[in-house]
């Protein structure tokens, strides 16, 4: 969908059309289901449903359109953040689909595991640092925090993870 389509259905949806808001959800579910299931892993599916619910309520107060993705990237890492919180002790598999694999099974399961045994703030900032390519200040904003506390969060989950990968 271009990004004509994408303010139109905005728009729509913002005016109480209830299609438009089905094919907004349609289409960022992917999007927002990346996120998810990278941080709250398998409790993606709830964090889902909390961001679409926050979708749903504040989709009137978007103001720009073209913003919507940056918006509901906001809200996607925010809710898989709370809900991993909330599951911090559950230790379970994530589902491998849900993890990019570059045509390797073998591979996928054991980053999948990697990352399992980091905590959410640590999944989080590898994400979005180079799962989502954002740079260490967009990443301090988004998470509300210092860049110097990006920074340390992000050397710590990559020794955590080469530690976890060795």
């Amino acid at each position: 969908m271009g990004d004509e389509e994408t303010s139109r259905l905005v728009a729509a949806a913002q005016q109480g059309d209830v299609f438009a808001m089905d094919a907004l959800i349609t289409e960022l579910t992917p999007y927002v289901g990346r996120i998810c299931a990278s941080v709250a892993l398998e409790h993606a599916a709830d964090a889902m449903q909390e961001v679409f619910i926050a979708v749903f309520r504040g989709l009137r107060g978007l103001r720009t359109p073209e913003a919507l993705y940056g918006w509901v990237r906001v809200i996607a890492v925010r809710e898989s953040l709370r809900v991993a919180r909330r599951h911090r002790r559950e230790v379970a598999v994530p589902d491998l689909a849900d993890l990019p694999a570059d045509g390797d099974a073998a591979l996928a399961r054991d980053v999948a595991d990697v990352l399992r045994r980091l905590g959410p703030e640590q999944r989080a900032v590898l994400v979005l640092r180079h799962v989502e390519g954002l740079d260490e200040q967009e990443v301090a904003r988004l998470l509300r925090v210092p860049v110097g506390t990006v920074r340390s969060r992000l050397f710590r989950a990559r020794q955590s993870f080469r530690r976890a990968w060795g």
